[in-house]
């Protein structure tokens, strides 16, 4: 009986020091990161006190991201990038594959970080415009153990059509999920 209460209150024991360790933040390894983002333009035929139903600032084109990527440490990491781009006003379809480099300027448990990326645009059929980008942005990232959320502004440039010699530039705003 005396066995049977010691083994009890080793056991005991260590399952109590094993759920009282803090999980450490994970701060470099393989990630996944989903990516939704907007331009938005000011409604031209917006006037105050209408009842139409317009609205002042309406979207104008729709990013989808997906990203897998590799994080070096705290301040560092690179990424993979498939993207859908679909410019409303313009009606232009993009697919952009692209590499990403993100580098946290302010670590903290919310990071400021300064981003870039650089890729073609892929012709996927008639719809979507072969060309080049690349891509600047800047944004802030509340990180929670495993996953994180971002926010921020990205400034981005294509060039499509005949020797890439038109282009299109935009200003997103977007939200990203990124988990480890």
């Amino acid at each position: 009986m005396k066995q049977n209460y010691i083994v009890f209150c080793f056991l005991i024991g260590i399952s109590f020091l094993s759920f009282s360790q803090k999980e450490a933040e994970k701060t470099s390894g393989i990630f996944y990161k989903l990516s939704l983002a907007t331009t938005l333009t000011i409604n031209k035929d917006y006037t105050l006190g209408n009842d139409e139903g317009e609205t002042f600032i309406n979207p104008s084109a729709l990013f989808v991201n997906n990203t897998v990527g590799y994080q070096f440490d705290q301040r560092s990491l690179i990424g993979l990038n498939f993207e859908y781009d679909w410019h409303s006003q313009q009606g232009l379809h993009f697919a952009p594959a692209f590499l990403s480099f993100q580098y946290n300027v302010i670590t903290d448990d919310t990071n400021l970080f300064l981003r870039s990326g650089y890729g073609t645009l892929l012709g996927l059929g008639k719809s979507f415009e072969k060309g080049n980008m690349y891509r600047l942005g800047v944004g802030i990232e509340d990180v929670y153990f495993d996953t994180s959320f971002l926010f921020g502004l990205d400034f981005t440039r294509k060039r499509f059509g005949y020797k890439t010699l038109e282009g299109i530039s935009s200003v997103s705003i977007f939200l990203e999920f990124k988990f480890f």
